[in-house]
């Protein structure tokens, strides 16, 4: 499996990608699956990939090679719309020449891609590739896409990153997204692949490879857990049983009438008695100290 997010921001491009795949729980392989196209100062394109090894490298080798019919190349595309079709393009031709063999040996023809980048004359922009080649184009109100293991980078950056948001902090915010989605499945791994794109620079321009000794990276982890820590001992516990009149942070007040769905045994109904009286968490507490 793998996680990638790439962002659009009016400062530039955020790309993130992890190197884990995984055939099995005794079957680990670390590759890259961030590429990067360049010709400095006319045009820079990044394509990282999910899914299926296999079908992917094929993708990125043809994608370089690949000639439209009006003799378009991906290094010669006059926009990056026109790019993005000529990669729809190679994803086409690899499923006419393997998805048939691949569905023969139980194998799905399964990618995604996210594509983006600037070519000279036009602002930056961003593509999610899908794997029947089409695809759909970031805009303002969806600033960010994500491949593979998504959910749980997802929360983060929808709090935080917006179009005005800075490279920096899309960066960190990009990067604590990856630490969660490591955090909460294994099968995407170290290292990280880390590019970020300042507008109209047309040439890379930041760029690392992350490992377990990164120490930025390191801090990131620690900090982000101590943070989200404090944050969640500073909330209110919860309250029960409410007396009325109180207002703040009241989970359950004492007029109210809440009852759970309750299944009754065969043939007969539990009486209301057999139900003790709901208690404030603080009765719990005492309760348990007799």
């Amino acid at each position: 499996m793998t996680y990638c997010v790439g962002m659009r921001l009016n400062a530039g491009l955020v790309f993130l990608s992890d190197s884990r795949t995984n055939a099995g729980v005794d079957q680990v392989g670390t590759f890259r699956k961030l590429s990067v196209f360049e010709i400095p100062g006319e045009r820079l394109m990044v394509m990282m990939t999910a899914g299926n090894l296999s079908i992917s490298q094929s993708i990125r080798q043809l994608v370089a090679e690949l000639k439209t019919d009006d003799g378009h190349s991906i290094w010669t595309a006059p926009n990056l719309y026109e790019a993005a079709r000529i990669l729809g393009q190679a994803v086409r031709q690899v499923h006419a020449r393997d998805a048939q063999a691949l569905s023969e040996f139980g194998i799905e023809f399964n990618v995604s891609m996210i594509f983006g980048g600037q070519i000279k004359g036009e602002r930056c922009r961003l593509f999610q590739i899908y794997s029947a080649g089409n695809f759909i184009e970031a805009r303002d109100e969806n600033t960010y896409f994500q491949i593979g293991e998504a959910k749980y980078g997802k929360p983060i950056i929808d709090r935080v990153v917006t179009p005005a948001t800075s490279l920096d902090d899309a960066a960190k915010c990009a990067l604590i997204s990856m630490d969660s989605t490591l955090r909460s499945n294994v099968s995407v791994g170290l290292p990280l692949d880390l590019l970020v794109y300042e507008s109209d620079q047309l040439a890379l321009t930041h760029f690392v490879t992350i490992d377990d000794r990164n120490a930025y990276f390191q801090m990131i982890r620690n900090t982000w857990g101590q943070q989200l820590k404090s944050v969640f001992e500073g909330l209110d516990a919860p309250v029960w049983n409410a007396a009325p009149g109180i207002a703040d942070n009241v989970l359950h007040a004492a007029n109210t009438v809440n009852q759970p769905v309750r299944v009754t045994p065969p043939g007969g109904t539990v009486p209301a008695s057999a139900h003790g009286p709901l208690q404030t968490l603080s009765q719990q507490f005492h309760d348990g100290q007799q």
